[in-house]
């Protein structure tokens, strides 16, 4: 049952004035309408369910009734449905394609007419938005106007998109029906499917050689060795059983692994020599493997090292190339940014190549999922790029079942663009957020465009893994974040009466909170700081700090966020790690503020290698660029002077392992002491206990306690994997150690 909801709209639709116009089309008048649907002989399911939608929908709208009859009968008032063909000459239905339609007036009667039922739904929707007012905001917010009469002006709307294929992270039915939005459900293969058609786990240890070759070594977690005969035999035979399983699929992926490392034995190389980019082995692939299935599309990936298009080998018509932008700056269009030429170049080469192109474009922050991200105003260039280029086919990659920085707003911008490029973007926003947040929605629209001008004008670029810290002397800058801060106050007060949507206000806020919070736990006790320093030079936590973490924690939880990252960190962990570095920020121990000595120094890429971070009560979390230091394959030797003699009974020191950032644990720790800095003596070793070839972010403490025992000097000698193992894609390339306070008791 739809509830009828009167709301002051942006719509397009001519309402009913005092004299309506004479070929104007009086759908209902004062809750009652002469209209009767009139379908084909044989619909589907589905097309009959599109049906009842119209009706339910004109009826919660209007009051009144549309009855349904087949096929059309001369006197009375019609509403239409034609699929696949039409009573009039004017109407070139195959012009139609699968997605266009058209809504028209003629002789009084209201006419859809689409080439298929796909079109026919697609009408249907739009009929619902454009001509009676009603919105979907997001899966869970609707919007259905009361009007008891409708009158609708002349009209021939005829909409063919573009892009043929429009997709985003969202598979609610409902929202992806009405916004026109396509899913990869039906497809065999998704992406990334070397390991899925060959699997390490159960041809590695038996058969090295179908793997890349890295640096003398194959490698079982990186690509696949694409010359080998027998690996196109094993991924030809996996795709005719996977087929067999699933005959309804016809997209299969067959693509790199979501790493780099392409294969570097002499036969791949020979290719990707003469082709110019390691495109060339990956297409010689796919093309075999495609020619064994003509009437499937064989997609692979265009994908970092594979993006650049190969100088003389061209896809086959049933090859897909799925072209990636992952590494683009978000804070300027595509085509008008320097730093993306590359990107735009490849667009336009492989254009060339093949029409069949799948362009994948990332939206959102994908390491901080509630962060702001200002790339709302770069959304319309990009896609209308896309469809100048010929792209037919477009993936708006977000996170939507996560949450995040305006998640509702940005899916929804996007659909409408997707569907058309040149809508006028600002109306639709400001459509959107009056309906989703009424009263508020002035001050959600200042706070939009006060961020976006900010950024524009500091020149920064946006990152889809970026740090709200990078911007702190930018659009972020503490500054800022109290103007956002305040635009926020009045947008709260607006709604306060109305509980639903003072959450959506808050939610809209997380991200001010964040990166609040963020940039306070990187200043530590400098300005804007999560700590105070008191008289005796101990950390204070600031009571704002530890209410504003309680309070976003809580209204993310609020807001059904589940993660704050693309793989991880639940607002729960999120607050016992921000706990544990703010609490273990105020303990004491002897070593702090104590002066350290590096035998070699530490990297400058990362806390410009300020050695004061070994001994300055701050510990870092699960983040290597904060409060961390970063030894670049070289072991950690630093000795610590307690400044005189005092007894000693623990000491220890937290490490980092982030393998996909090349960051290993160290392989043990030794501690030593001494009372005159010249002669050490050897207190114990302290193994690594961590899997070197476990994923994710980890911190392992790195304690030793003993006996009391008389010493000034401390040293701590962590012992580095140096370069990467064989086994992982950076196999022979400079290993990382991290390090953050070492403490002593």
């Amino acid at each position: 049952m739809i509830r009828p909801i009167l709301l002051a709209l942006l719509t397009y639709i001519a309402w009913e004035t005092a004299a309506a116009a004479p070929d104007s089309l009086r759908l209902s008048e004062n809750g009652r309408s002469e209209f009767t649907v009139y379908l084909p002989n044989s619909l589907s399911g589905q097309a009959l369910a599109n049906v009842d939608t119209l009706r339910e929908y004109f009826r919660a709208v209007t009051g009144a009734e549309l009855p349904i009859a087949v096929n059309p009968k001369k006197g009375g008032r019609k509403i239409v449905v034609e699929i696949g063909a039409s009573h009039s000459s004017r109407v070139v239905v195959p012009e139609l394609g699968s997605d266009g339609f058209m809504i028209w007036g003629d002789n009084g009667n209201l006419y859809l007419t689409a080439n298929t039922e796909y079109g026919f739904q697609n009408a249907v929707y739009t009929f619902l938005e454009s001509y009676l007012g009603c919105r979907l905001y997001s899966p869970s917010v609707r919007v259905v106007p009361a009007r008891a009469t409708i009158v609708l002006p002349a009209m021939s709307d005829r909409q063919v998109p573009a892009i043929t294929f429009r997709m985003q992270n969202i598979h609610d039915s409902t929202y992806t029906n009405w916004h026109k939005l396509n899913t990869n459900d039906d497809f065999g293969l998704f992406v990334h499917t070397f390991q899925t058609l060959v699997s390490a786990e159960k041809y590695f240890e038996s058969h090295p050689e179908y793997f890349s070759l890295i640096n003398g070594n194959r490698m079982p977690t990186g690509q696949l060795c694409l010359s080998n005969p027998d690996v196109f035999r094993i991924v030809v035979e996996e795709l005719r059983t996977r087929m067999k399983a699933n005959p309804r699929a016809t997209f299969w992926s067959v693509s790199q692994n979501d790493t780099y490392v392409p294969c570097e034995c002499d036969a791949c190389r020979a290719i990707d020599s003469v082709e110019g980019s390691p495109s060339g082995s990956l297409l010689t692939f796919v093309n075999r493997v495609a020619d064994e299935f003509p009437d499937m599309t064989i997609s692979t990936l265009a994908y970092q090292y594979s993006r650049t298009a190969p100088k003389h080998i061209k896809p086959r018509p049933n090859v897909n190339i799925m072209l990636c932008s992952i590494e683009c700056n978000r804070s300027k269009p595509l085509a008008q940014d320097s730093s993306s030429a590359s990107f735009v170049e490849d667009v336009r080469d492989w254009s060339r190549l093949t029409h069949n192109i799948f362009l994948w474009d990332y939206v959102i922050n994908f390491r901080n999922l509630v962060s702001p991200f200002p790339n709302l105003r770069v959304l319309q260039p990009n896609i209308r790029f896309f469809a100048a280029s010929g792209i037919t086919s477009v993936f708006e990659q977000g996170l939507a079942g996560f949450g995040g920085e305006f998640a509702e707003l940005r899916i929804y911008l996007l659909a409408k663009l997707l569907w058309n490029p040149d809508i006028n973007v600002d109306s639709v926003e400001n459509d959107f957020l009056q309906g989703f947040y009424g009263n508020a929605a002035p001050f959600i629209r200042q706070y939009i465009d006060t961020m976006h001008a900010v950024m524009q004008m500091s020149g920064e670029g946006l990152d889809i893994y970026g740090y709200p810290t990078r911007s702190a002397s930018g659009y972020l800058s503490s500054a800022m974040l109290d103007i956002y801060n305040r635009i926020f106050d009045e947008a709260e007060a607006a709604v306060a009466m109305d509980e639903e949507v003072l959450g959506r206000v808050r939610t809209a806020r997380l991200p001010v909170q964040f990166a609040i919070l963020e940039q306070a736990k990187v200043a530590a006790s400098g300005e804007g700081g999560c700590f105070v320093r008191n008289s005796a030079g101990g950390l204070i936590i600031r009571p704002e700090i530890d209410t504003l973490l309680s309070t976003f924690v809580r209204r993310c939880k609020e807001a059904a966020i589940p993660r704050l990252w693309e793989h991880g960190t639940t607002p729960d962990e999120y607050f016992a790690s921000t706990r544990s570095f703010l609490d273990s920020g105020t303990k004491k121990h002897l070593a702090l503020g104590k002066l350290a000595v590096l035998a070699r120094p530490a990297s400058p890429k990362y806390l410009n290698g300020d050695l004061s971070a070994l001994t300055d009560g701050l510990k870092g979390w699960n983040d290597y660029h904060m409060h961390w230091l970063g030894f670049e394959g070289e072991d950690l030797d630093a000795t610590i002077d307690l400044g005189s003699v005092q007894k000693v009974s623990g000491i220890g020191a937290d490490f980092l392992q982030d393998i996909n950032s090349w960051i290993f644990m160290p392989l043990s720790v030794r501690y030593s002491v001494s009372e005159n800095g010249r002669s050490f003596r050897q207190i114990g070793d302290v193994a690594d206990t961590i899997p070197a070839d476990r994923n994710g972010s980890m911190i392992a403490p790195f304690n030793l306690s003993f006996a009391p025992i008389r010493a000034r000097y401390v040293r701590v000698q962590a012992t580095s994997v140096k370069t990467c193992p064989t086994w992982h894609k950076g196999s022979g390339g400079l290993a990382w150690i991290f390090v953050d306070e070492i403490t002593i008791h």
